[in-house]
């Protein structure tokens, strides 16, 4: 699932390539992934709408329009916002689930295969009524290790799943929770009251680090995700715990432990190195 690195790369992409452009004609192919609008209502408004910017919030690709709109992308498991400027692969545009033709010929598609995405259309009193339930951005300077003590002493739940609660922390995912923990040496079904100031502070350090090499990399690819021209992140040649369960710890070359017993979603960590 694209994650803060994987979408922050995907909103700059767009912001460079689109804004200021114009859409011109939209079509719907599947409505499924569609929230709050129908095609005929996203047509209407989307036509003529000029595209101010893009950018990213949690793990949300958000299209600032000059009508007061935004038009709100989760991709999710494996979906993609596309530019093509004709020599996009056909298998890309096999899966377009929404396509917008641009006033220079391009066309932005919202290419999802699996369509678990959602492409949501928002007037700005609901866009600001869905982004109040969520948290705090933790490349956002106001995200001190402060700020993550008050967050963790909050929550006697695992500390891997309160890291991934949107409401709490915007935009980690599955791999950077493995990956952070695993750099901060926490077990991630640690009790979060549990940790300790220097744990804490371990803590924050490995989540911007890790969420910064990887927006540095232009996110991880291991096999859907793509950036907006469909290129491949760069950061899983740097993923030292996630995918690998059974592998040796890349720091003490203990086993990794795989496991969906701490929130249900795959988790490899090291019972050595982690505590």
């Amino acid at each position: 699932m694209p994650e803060l690195p994987e979408t922050e790369t995907i909103a700059r992409d767009l912001d460079a390539a689109v804004a200021g452009r114009r859409v011109i004609a939209v079509r719907v192919r599947r409505a499924d992934v569609l929230r709050r609008t129908t095609p005929r209502s996203l047509a209407r408004r989307l036509r003529g709408a000029r595209i101010v910017g893009a950018w990213r919030r949690a793990k949300l690709v958000i299209l600032d329009l000059d009508t007061g709109d935004r038009l709100v992308v989760q991709p999710r498991f494996t979906g993609a916002l596309l530019v093509d400027d004709g020599t996009l692969p056909e298998r890309e545009r096999r899966y377009a689930t929404v396509s917008m033709t641009l006033d220079d010929a391009r066309t932005l598609h919202y290419r999802d295969i699996r369509r678990l995405g959602t492409v949501t259309l928002m007037a700005p009193d609901e866009w600001s009524a869905y982004e109040r339930a969520l948290g705090i951005e933790p490349l956002d300077p106001r995200f001190t290790t402060a700020r993550l003590w008050e967050i963790v002493h909050r929550s006697g739940q695992a500390v891997k799943k309160v890291v991934m609660d949107q409401r709490r922390l915007a935009g980690i995912g599955n791999i950077y929770a493995n990956e952070a923990l695993w750099r901060a040496r926490i077990d991630p079904s640690r009790a979060a009251r549990s940790l300790s100031h220097d744990e804490v502070h371990a803590m924050h350090d490995a989540i911007t680090t890790v969420l910064r090499e990887a927006v540095a990399a232009r996110g991880t690819s291991f096999r859907d995700y793509r950036d907006a021209s469909g290129r491949t992140g760069n950061f899983a040649a740097a993923v030292a715990v996630y995918g690998r369960g059974g592998e040796p710890c890349p720091r003490c070359g203990a086993r990794l432990v795989d496991t969906a017993a701490v929130d249900g979603r795959t988790t490899v960590f090291c019972a050595r190195c982690q505590r």
